[in-house]
């Protein structure tokens, strides 16, 4: 029998590789003389880097970059190099995690303010990934710490924004956006329009307004009420000069307000089309070539319930495999009942390794053995 072993990260406790590796190990327990390959996958936000390159054909690199508060922090990216026999076009792809240059986590609590966090570290990635040579760059948005509209990014890539007196603005943050009166892109970076950008999000919040990045996740990021309605009437004036100076209108584009309107920000400056996370990042990998000739599909993530059907690893994998039919089997530390309707996208079974009167903690501490010992269980039923 092969299988492919295409997990998330069970969040909390495993990351996709270490997730698909207890898996492995539970397969070779039960079926030593199955074929077991390891696609350990993400919907592009966290975990989304380390799983790319954990695969043939995926490197990581490493760079210095500006944090949020403008220090230096040391951030990475993943490069997917193209295969022969892809299904897709050859094209050599960069995949980013905005958080890792300008997340939350890279924060302190006391010192998180979107008044002043800047976006700048993602467009050092960005570049960084036009030096590697990459046609394709994916950027996974999310966990920011920022609300500045992509000003950052985009100063990093050359773009110069004025106020009324027509001198050039600080480095980006949301305390400037609603002094920008207009934007110079002469100085951005050329290879941008020879580059395909992808924003991997399921967020699909508009820019401003009470659906918008401010009022929605600026208090998260530190924003009190009256830092909400000026960011929100900075964000407004952005828009409004973005689209005088591309003929591009970002105020109410889905996902526009993501990671503090980075969303808006990619699509305007670079041209980024959103996409849906683990779509794009199947497709990067050339997921559908993977699942050729396999008998059985293993998938999973720390908790199946409602919210999977939406853009998740498991019903994007399970979507995929029912078109091959194929079996997935989604193995998971908690299944709730409103799950169910996975049952109809291509899941065939579904299963849970944490037990009745199981505390937290343990399922936690205990997660690999436990999804190793789940899911030989599973396949030796199936024997």
């Amino acid at each position: 029998m092969r299988v492919l072993i295409a997990p998330d990260k069970f969040k909390g406790s495993l990351s996709a590789l270490q997730a698909a590796q207890a898996m492995e190990r539970g397969v070779r327990a039960a079926m030593p003389d199955a074929a077991a390959a390891l696609c350990p996958l993400a919907d592009g936000g966290e975990g989304t880097v380390e799983a790319l390159v954990s695969l043939p054909g995926g490197r990581s690199v490493r760079i210095s970059v500006t944090d949020p508060l403008g220090d230096i922090v040391e951030a990475r990216f993943g490069v997917i190099e193209p295969k022969s026999g892809s299904t897709r076009r050859a094209t050599k792809t960069a995949v980013i995690e905005s958080a890792l240059a300008s997340g939350l986590s890279l924060v302190p609590p006391a010192k998180r303010n979107p008044m002043i966090t800047t976006s700048f570290g993602t467009g050092e990635l960005i570049q960084a990934a036009l030096n590697e040579g990459c046609e394709r760059v994916i950027v996974g948005i999310g966990g920011s710490a920022t609300t500045d509209g992509g000003m950052g990014m985009a100063q990093a890539l050359g773009v110069v924004f004025l106020d009324a007196a027509g001198v050039e603005i600080g480095l980006g943050s949301g305390q400037y956006l609603s002094d920008i009166a207009d934007i110079d892109l002469s100085g951005l970076d050329e290879r941008i329009g020879k580059t395909e950008f992808i924003i991997a999000s399921d967020v699909r919040n508009p820019l401003c307004g009470p659906d918008g990045a401010a009022y929605v996740y600026g208090p998260q990021k530190g924003a009190t009420p009256e830092m909400v309605k000026r960011l929100d009437a900075g964000l407004a004036n952005y828009a409004a000069v973005i689209e005088e100076k591309t003929d591009r209108s970002v105020k109410n584009s889905p996902g526009a307000g993501a990671a503090g309107g980075l969303g808006a920000g990619l699509m305007a400056f670079l041209g980024a089309q959103m996409q849906s996370g683990v779509e794009v990042i199947m497709d990067a990998i050339d997921f559908d070539r993977r699942l050729k000739g396999v008998d059985l599909v293993l998938t999973g993530e720390g908790r199946i319930d409602g919210q999977t059907l939406y853009g998740k690893v498991v019903s994007g994998v399970a979507g995929r495999a029912k078109s091959e039919n194929i079996r997935v089997i989604a193995i998971a530390g908690e299944v709730t009942a409103d799950a169910k309707p996975l049952l109809d996208k291509g899941v065939s079974d579904m299963h849970q390794f944490v037990r009745p009167n199981m505390t937290y903690e343990y399922a936690i501490s205990h997660a690999g053995e436990l999804l190793e010992e789940e899911t030989a269980e599973i396949l030796a039923e199936m024997e």
